[in-house]
């Protein structure tokens, strides 16, 4: 029975880290990656679809990403959804193709970046904190019924504590390798 509730609260906070994994890898470094357009939608034939499923998306060099999509008539609504991603991003048509330079992060929006960063490193530390206080009320449900004794549940706490450790720690050591690839000049 702990076990159960031990596995299904590692699954969960297992999930917290990868949701936090990708949140942080759509912010912008000032290298060129895939990934920052990633999430975009774009307006096909009248459906919000992702953008990989419309185009290609490549890196051109280390500052600039080159969106080729299948359909000529496709290239004016990505112009206009990567235009109003809110990323700060100037598409250019060039051809068959639309170029995406990336322009170099100033010293304050790097500083901003990195409170970003540190923003969902928080959120995902307060949803683990989260998981952690569900499992230790589903261990004093078990103690009332019962089915399991204090001192189990004192152990089943103590590992409890300890999973999380491990988790926060995997939180800052992703937040921290974050702030020093923004930080990067």
């Amino acid at each position: 029975m702990i076990e159960n509730i031990f596995n299904d609260a590692d699954k969960r906070m297992r999930k917290s880290i990868d949701t936090l994994k990708n949140e942080l890898s759509k912010m912008r470094t000032g290298r060129a990656h895939p990934s920052l357009l990633e999430h975009l939608k774009v307006s096909y034939y009248g459906n919000d679809t992702p953008l990989n499923q419309v185009a290609n998306v490549t890196i051109g060099d280390a500052r600039c990403l080159l969106v080729t999509p299948w359909e000529k008539t496709m290239i004016q609504p990505i112009e206009k959804a990567i235009m109003t991603a809110g990323l700060g991003l100037n598409p250019a048509t060039s051809g068959n193709a639309i170029r995406v330079p990336l322009p170099a992060l100033t010293e304050e929006r790097r500083k901003e970046m990195t409170k970003l960063v540190r923003g969902e490193g928080e959120t995902a530390k307060v949803a683990i904190r989260n998981i952690r206080r569900d499992l230790n009320t589903h261990l004093k449900d078990q103690l009332k019924a019962k089915t399991i004794t204090e001192d189990d549940e004192h152990k089943a706490e103590a590992r409890a504590q300890k999973m999380t450790d491990k988790y926060i720690a995997e939180i800052d050591a992703s937040v921290a390798d974050k702030e020093k690839e923004i930080l990067a000049v």
